[in-house]
């Protein structure tokens, strides 16, 4: 009597994640100093999801003026992070003919801010592809400090040359 075990490999490729550092990001959207808000992008998987990273430090200058005596990064600053994360997810899905253009916000939905985000902090940028028709997409973004959620929104954005 002979026991015979069959193993199956599965054919369907995983997908793909990659990370860029802040030199690719600078190579991929046209953002600079002081709007570019995202450090690092980790976890990219093409047409699907990706996760920003801000290291948040005392010395941007928002926290001279919000607040002085308790610092905290406006939640509008937030959101673009978010948003500059989908940017960089949208040209690593399409390629080289998407980097340099721009990424033009046409809603923002849904939003809610949690917790204060405050220096010291790293802040993670969780966006997911919702939907694409042509140039239009739509995400859904988590901002998470220590993997507690304190910010959220639904946006849609536009891609234009620049």
């Amino acid at each position: 009597m002979t026991n015979d075990l069959t193993i199956t490999a599965n054919t369907t490729p995983a997908p793909t994640t990659t990370s860029v550092d802040i030199l690719r990001i600078m190579e991929m959207i046209p953002h600079r100093y002081p709007l570019l808000l995202i450090d690092r992008v980790e976890g990219i998987e093409k047409d699907v999801r990706a996760v920003g990273i801000k290291n948040v430090t005392f010395n941007e200058p928002h926290f001279t003026g919000h607040f002085p005596q308790r610092p905290i990064m406006p939640g509008v600053l937030i959101v673009e992070a978010m948003a500059q994360t989908s940017a960089i997810l949208v040209v690593d899905t399409l390629g080289a003919e998407a980097e340099g253009k721009l990424v033009y916000f046409m809603s923002i939905d849904e939003c809610k801010f949690r917790k204060p985000v405050v220096p010291g902090d790293r802040l993670e940028l969780h966006v997911t592809k919702d939907r694409s028709r042509g140039n239009v997409w739509r995400f859904k973004g988590e901002g998470k400090v220590d993997g507690v959620k304190v910010a959220e929104a639904t946006f849609s954005a536009m891609i234009v040359d620049n």
